[in-house]
C-alpha cells in the first residue's frame, strides 16, 4: 500500500520500568512525551507511572492483545501521515511477552521506520542476579493455562541445553513447578518476584523439592529453571516405539497397564498415566 506521505513516521519501541521508576531512562522519556500518541496495554496503569515520572504524554491509546487488530489500521494511519508513535508494555521491553509483533511487521511492510529504545527487561534482569548460568537461555514468555499445553510446552524444551525462564501467574506457579519437576528432572531452579520494586526477592532451589516453597507467593513472578542435570525426557517418538517393542516381546496377553509400567521404568521423564493413554490412544488409532 502507497504511503500518504513522502516522510513516513516513526514507530518507537520504548521499554518502561519494571517498577523502579529510576530506570526510566532519559532517551525514553524523552521519547514518549513527543510522541503524537502512546500505544499501551493500560492506559490507566501507563497513565500512573508517567505521573509518578513527571511525563506528560500528549495522548494515550490502548493497545492491548484484545484490541491489537483492530488498533493496528489507525496506528498504521497515523505513521502514515508522518506522526510518531511510541509503543510501550505495563512493564519493561514491548513484545516480549506482550502484543505489537503484528504492527512492527506491518511497519516493516510497507517501509515505516521502526526503532528500538532499549531498556528494562524482566527475563533479562532475572538472569543478570540469580546466579544461575545465564548462557545459552530460552525464554518462553507465559505458559499455557491449561495442564495440557504446560506440559507439551515444557516437554517440547526438555532437551534444550541451557536455562529455561518463563513468566508464571501466582495462582499457578505450583502446578506449573509440579509438571516441569516431573518432565525436566533434578535441576537448579530460582523464582524472582517483585523485580526492581521494594519486596524484591530471590528465591533459589532445587526444581525436584519445589513442594517445599511457600505456597502464598504474591508479586509478579519471573522463572528460571536451570540446565539439564540428568537425562531428558524421552520424545514421544521413543515411548511409542519402546511400547510396541515391549508389546511384541509380551504378547497380546500383556495388559496396557503392565506395559506402561514396563515402559516407565526404561524412559526418561514419562510417568505410568502418561504412557498408558498413549499405549490406549495409539491402540485406538489403529483399529
Amino acid at each position: 500500500m502507497p504511503l500518504t506521505s513522502t516522510t513516513p513516521g516513526r514507530l518507537w519501541i520504548v521499554a518502561t520500568p519494571l517498577g523502579n521508576p529510576g530506570d526510566f531512562s532519559p532517551r525514553a522519556r524523552e521519547i514518549v512525551q513527543r510522541a503524537d500518541a502512546v500505544l499501551c496495554e493500560d492506559t490507566r496503569r501507563t497513565g500512573l507511572l508517567f505521573s509518578q515520572c513527571g511525563l506528560h504524554a500528549r495522548r494515550l491509546v490502548s493497545f492491548h492483545d484484545r484490541n491489537e487488530q483492530e488498533k493496528q489500521e489507525e496506528a498504521l494511519r497515523r505513521l502514515r501521515e508522518g506522526q510518531e508513535l511510541a509503543l510501550v508494555s505495563d512493564a519493561g521491553t514491548p513484545l516480549v511477552a506482550d502484543p505489537g509483533y503484528r504492527l512492527v511487521r506491518a511497519c516493516r511492510a510497507e517501509g515505516i521506520p521502526v526503532s528500538p529504545v532499549p531498556g528494562p527487561s524482566a527475563p533479562v534482569a532475572a538472569l543478570s542476579a540469580a546466579g544461575l548460568p545465564p548462557l545459552p537461555y530460552t525464554f518462553l514468555g507465559f505458559l499455557p493455562r491449561d495442564d495440557g499445553g504446560r506440559r507439551q510446552t515444557l516437554a517440547a524444551f526438555a532437551r534444550t541445553p541451557g536455562s529455561l525462564v518463563f513468566f508464571e501467574r501466582k495462582d499457578r506457579l505450583t502446578a506449573s513447578l509440579a509438571v516441569a519437576a516431573e518432565l525436566l528432572g533434578p535441576r537448579e531452579a530460582a523464582i524472582c518476584r517483585e523485580l526492581t520494586k521494594t519486596h524484591e526477592e530471590f528465591i533459589l532451589f532445587r526444581l525436584e523439592n519445589h513442594a517445599a516453597l511457600a505456597p502464598d507467593l504474591l508479586g509478579e513472578v519471573t522463572v528460571i529453571l536451570g540446565p539439564p542435570e540428568s537425562p531428558a525426557r524421552a520424545s514421544e517418538a521413543e515411548a511409542r516405539a519402546c511400547l510396541r517393542r515391549l508389546a511384541a516381546e509380551g504378547g497380546a496377553s500383556v495388559r496396557p497397564k503392565a506395559l506402561a509400567r514396563q515402559a516407565q521404568e526404561r524412559l526418561t521423564g514419562w510417568s505410568v498415566k502418561e504412557l498408558y493413554d498413549l499405549l490406549t490412544h495409539t491402540a485406538e488409532q489403529d483399529a
